[in-house]
């Protein structure tokens, strides 16, 4: 090889070499993210948590407005009631907290490819958009919530790809969009979804009366004597016991009840049917009285088609209840006689704590007052029964057979009418006469 090739041979691995370096270059600049925060940035360099006082989320079906009123967070669309404020909360503090784990360089066009298209009727398609005002209703902050990020890597339990977090927009940073680790489980522009759901909670209950439909007029009554004691049906007749299995549930009804929804004033004559109507008093043991009003609903969309035969039209799946309460707290505690001193110290200091939590119950469940609530069926099917539901019913005796006799006192014997006395027939047989073992026959000349 002389000197000329050596030259070519050196200028072409020098030029291929340029090549390689410049595609690696190039390749580089093209696959790395040019967005304003990096991987383990927070998305927001400063959340301002402390001045937000509006929350409005919007979503493909609807949208929901939180407002802070007085230090507590309310429900704009139910009249301002309460909302869940650990939720608002834990959605501020995590978005003040929420760290990037990878961002993608895009215009704002690109929204609807990570599932943010507000222009989108469907729920995956149009993902959530929440805007956050301060109480003047300046703009803080808005994001969009998008398309959950899922690995098919390792299958869930119930079925298909892991979601391992969410894409996410801040629109403050037209640079690109983020994916996050965070799924943002409550967000919903649902409005149910952000209610509080404290509800009444009778404890101890020493009677119950439902009045008929449509009418003040009690349909029936129970009552206890003591809380361990089982109730009785006041009225009852000397043929009617109260069935034990109907009204062991009355015992602790609405001790983990749940609301649907809370009615807007507006919407409350909607749908609702007076003619069902049944109102229900509620005592305890401890002084609280609820004054219940339940009315059925009808059902939602096109008339149903009424069957000639049962023109009863269909109710709903849901009711409406509004509920007042009122209490007589004791002052004091009864003493017993002959109560020693330190016996004494005891009941005192546990009637003083009873005391308090029972004055601070009688306080939430006064707020319920003037609202409407909108109940599942299960939540007072236990309290809405007939009074022929709540009696015991009879166990007739088995059916005699017609050729069957009775024994009666004194050894006699009654048969149905028209069966003969037919007399017993003896059997008799012959006794056998047996030789004995040893002996033998003669026979007769």
């Amino acid at each position: 090889m002389n000197k000329r090739q050596v030259i070519i041979l050196w200028v072409i691995a020098i030029a291929l070499g340029g090549a390689v370096t410049a595609i690696k270059l190039t390749q580089k600049d093209t696959t790395q993210s040019a967005t304003s925060r990096e991987p383990g940035q927070k998305l927001f360099e400063s959340f301002p948590g402390n001045e937000v006082s509006a929350v409005e989320i919007q979503g493909a079906d609807g949208a929901v407005t939180l407002a802070k009123k007085e230090g507590k967070w309310t429900v704009a669309q139910r009249d301002g009631y309460p909302a869940n404020g650990t939720y608002v909360n834990d959605l501020i503090r995590t978005l003040g907290e929420l760290k990037v784990t990878r961002g993608m360089e895009a215009g704002p066009s690109f929204a609807p490819r990570f599932g943010m298209d507000e222009a989108a009727t469907k729920a995956g398609e149009r993902g959530l958009t929440a805007t956050f005002t301060d109480a003047a209703g300046k703009q803080l902050a808005k994001v969009s919530l998008g398309k959950n990020i899922e690995t098919a890597a390792e299958p869930s339990p119930m079925g298909g790809p892991n979601a391992v977090g969410r894409y996410i927009r801040n629109h403050a940073d037209t640079s690109g969009f983020y994916a996050v680790g965070e799924m943002f489980p409550s967000v919903s522009a649902e409005v149910p979804r952000w209610l509080a759901t404290d509800f009444i909670s009778p404890e101890k209950i020493k009677s119950i009366t439902l009045s008929q439909k449509a009418k003040d007029e009690p349909a029936w009554k129970l009552t206890r004597e003591t809380e361990e004691a089982e109730f009785k049906l006041e009225g009852a007749l000397g043929n009617e016991v109260l069935d034990a299995t109907v009204a062991a549930p009355l015992k602790s009804l609405f001790a983990y009840a749940r609301f649907e929804d809370v009615v807007a004033a507006d919407k409350i004559a909607d749908r609702a049917d007076p003619t069902g109507r049944r109102n229900a008093v509620i005592e305890t043991f401890e002084g609280f009285t609820y004054v219940l009003t339940i009315t059925p609903v009808k059902p939602s969309g096109p008339p149903p088609v009424v069957d000639p035969a049962n023109p009863q039209p269909p109710a709903g799946d849901n009711l409406r209840l509004t509920v007042s309460v009122t209490a007589e707290l004791p002052k004091e505690r009864k003493k017993e006689d002959g109560e020693k001193p330190e016996d004494a110290k005891t009941k005192d200091t546990a009637f003083t704590d009873r005391l308090k939590a029972l004055t601070e119950k009688i306080a939430k469940e006064k707020a319920f007052a003037g609202r409407t609530f909108e109940v599942g069926k299960s939540t007072v099917d236990a309290l809405l029964k007939e009074r022929e539901q709540l009696i015991a019913k009879a166990t007739p005796p088995p059916a005699a057979d017609a050729g069957s006799v009775q024994q009666l006192p004194g050894g006699l014997i009654a048969r149905p009418p028209g069966q003969a006395t037919i007399p017993p027939i003896e059997a008799v047989t012959p006794p056998l006469a047996v030789p004995p073992a040893n002996e033998e026959q003669t026979e007769e000349p």
